[in-house]
């Protein structure tokens, strides 16, 4: 999976918590807001260890 697809799903995992918060389904919508931040940070922590290792 290249960058691009994977800010793609986190981006769209993040739109599905927003619609699933407004809906009420604040259980569900709290899972994908968390998921979303931990792909994020990860996704980004990755990048910056990339760059410093060369």
């Amino acid at each position: 999976m290249n960058d691009l697809q994977k800010d793609i799903l986190t981006s769209a995992v993040f739109i599905t918590g927003l619609i699933g918060f407004i809906s009420g389904e604040f259980i569900i919508s709290s899972t994908l807001f968390a998921s979303a931040a931990i792909a994020s940070n990860v996704n980004l922590n990755r990048k910056r260890s990339k760059v410093s290792q060369f």
